[in-house]
C-alpha cells in the first residue's frame, strides 16, 4: 500500500509518498515558482491520474495532467478551460478539480470568475456549464475576499443528475438535472454582515467550503464566513452546529473517510483576525455530526503561530487526516487526528492538499 499526498503551493507542486505505513518522503518540486491552486488524484482507472490547476503567470492559468504520479506532465493543445466569447469573461484560476464518482472520464472544475466546467476526457479539456453561468441571479453575485470563485464541487455519489457547488460570496447552489438548471440552497444560513431583517438571503452567502460523505450523500457540512452548518437533505435546509466551537470562523471543513458523523474544522479567531484560535495550530473534531467538539492538538506546535489554513488545505482520506499551513508546513495523522506528525516544512504557502491510497 502506498499513500500519496499532492500539495499545491504558491510556488509549485510537491508530491509526498509513504509505503507500508512508513514516513512520508517529499519529491522535488514540480512547476517551480508557479502557483498550484487545485489538485486532484483520480484513482478510477488502472493508472492513477494527477490533475493540477496551475497559474502560469504571464501565460495564464491552465490545467495539466500526469499519468506517472507527477514525473511528467501534459497539457491540452488548446486552452483546456476557455470561456465562450459571448460571456466576455476570461479565466482567473481553477479553484477545484473533482472527478465524478458516477461517470467514467468525467471531471468537474470550479473556476474564477464563478463558473462550473465539465470534462469528459479525464480532465484534459472542459466545457462551460452554461445553466449555472446563465442563472438569473448572476448579475447580483458579488466576490468574496478571495474573488468571485467557485471553490467547491460536490457531485452526488450515486445519481449523476444531482450536483452542488459553492462560491464566495454567492452561496450554495444545487442541480437535479445534471447542471441544466440550478437553485440556491442556503435556507437557515445567517449572514450577520447584512442588515437586520435581511440576514437570511436566498443567495449572497459567503460560503467558504462544503464537505460530503459518500456513504450518506444527503449529509453535508458547511463552513460559512460566520458559522458552521450541517444539512441532512442535500442543502434543502441547514442547522447551525458551530456554537460549541471556540470560534465558528474558518475556511476548511472535511469529513472522516469511513464515518459520516465525524467532521473536522480549523477555527480562526475572526474575519478581522485570521489567525488560529489561541495562536496555535489546532484541529477540532466532532464525532456526532456537530453536536459536540473536541480539540486535537497533540503533536502540534504549542505556539505561538499565526498562519491560517486555507479552504482546501485540510483533508481526510483513507491515508489519514492532513493539513497544510500558510507557513509552509504539512501535518498528518494516522489515528483520526488524535496525534500529529510533521510531514514537510519550509514549503511555500500551502494552498491545497489532496490524499489517496494507491
Amino acid at each position: 500500500m502506498e499513500a500519496l499526498l499532492a500539495i499545491g503551493t504558491r510556488k509549485g507542486l510537491f508530491i509526498a509518498r509513504s509505503s507500508g505505513g512508513g514516513p512520508f518522503e517529499v519529491d522535488p518540486v514540480r512547476f517551480s515558482t508557479i502557483g498550484v491552486h487545485s489538485v486532484a488524484i483520480d484513482t478510477r482507472g488502472e493508472t492513477p491520474r494527477l490533475l493540477a490547476g496551475i497559474e502560469y503567470g504571464h501565460f495564464g492559468p491552465s490545467v495539466m495532467w500526469s499519468d506517472d504520479l507527477g514525473q511528467t506532465w501534459q497539457e491540452a493543445a488548446t486552452p483546456p478551460v476557455a470561456f465562450p466569447e459571448r460571456t466576455g469573461a476570461s479565466l482567473a484560476r481553477v479553484w477545484q478539480l473533482q472527478p465524478s464518482p458516477t461517470e467514467p472520464g468525467v471531471v468537474w472544475a470550479g473556476a474564477e470568475p464563478a463558473s462550473l466546467w465539465r470534462s469528459e476526457d479525464g480532465g484534459k479539456t472542459y466545457s462551460l456549464v452554461e445553466g449555472l453561468w446563465d442563472h438569473p441571479t448572476r448579475p447580483e453575485w458579488q466576490p468574496g475576499g478571495g474573488g468571485l470563485c467557485l471553490h467547491t464541487v460536490i457531485p452526488h455519489p450515486t445519481d449523476p443528475r444531482r450536483i452542488a457547488v459553492a462560491a464566495s460570496a454567492v452561496g450554495f447552489f444545487r442541480s437535479s438535472d445534471g447542471g441544466a438548471s440550478w437553485e440556491p440552497a442556503n435556507r437557515n444560513i445567517r449572514a450577520p454582515f447584512l442588515p437586520e431583517g435581511a440576514q437570511y438571503p436566498e443567495f449572497g452567502q459567503c460560503v467558504h467550503k462544503v464537505a460530503q460523505h459518500p456513504a450518506r450523500p444527503e449529509r453535508l457540512y458547511l463552513q460559512h464566513h460566520f458559522g458552521v452548518y450541517r444539512s441532512d437533505d442535500f442543502g434543502g435546509s441547514w442547522t447551525d452546529i458551530g456554537s460549541e466551537l471556540p470560534s465558528d470562523f474558518g475556511f476548511p471543513i472535511t469529513v472522516h473517510p469511513s464515518d459520516p458523523d465525524t467532521v473536522y474544522v480549523f477555527p480562526l479567531h475572526a474575519d478581522m483576525d485570521r489567525t488560529p484560535v489561541g495562536h496555535r495550530y489546532n484541529v477540532f473534531r466532532s464525532d456526532d455530526g456537530g453536536a459536540g467538539w473536541k480539540s486535537l492538538g497533540d503533536g502540534l506546535p504549542d505556539g505561538p503561530v499565526h498562519a491560517a489554513v486555507l479552504r482546501d488545505a485540510l483533508v481526510a482520506s483513507e491515508a489519514g487526516v492532513f493539513f497544510g499551513t500558510r507557513d509552509g508546513e504539512v501535518y498528518g495523522s494516522e489515528n483520526a487526528g488524535l496525534s500529529w506528525t510533521l510531514i514537510a516544512r519550509h514549503l511555500p504557502d500551502v494552498l491545497t492538499v489532496r490524499a489517496a491510497v494507491l
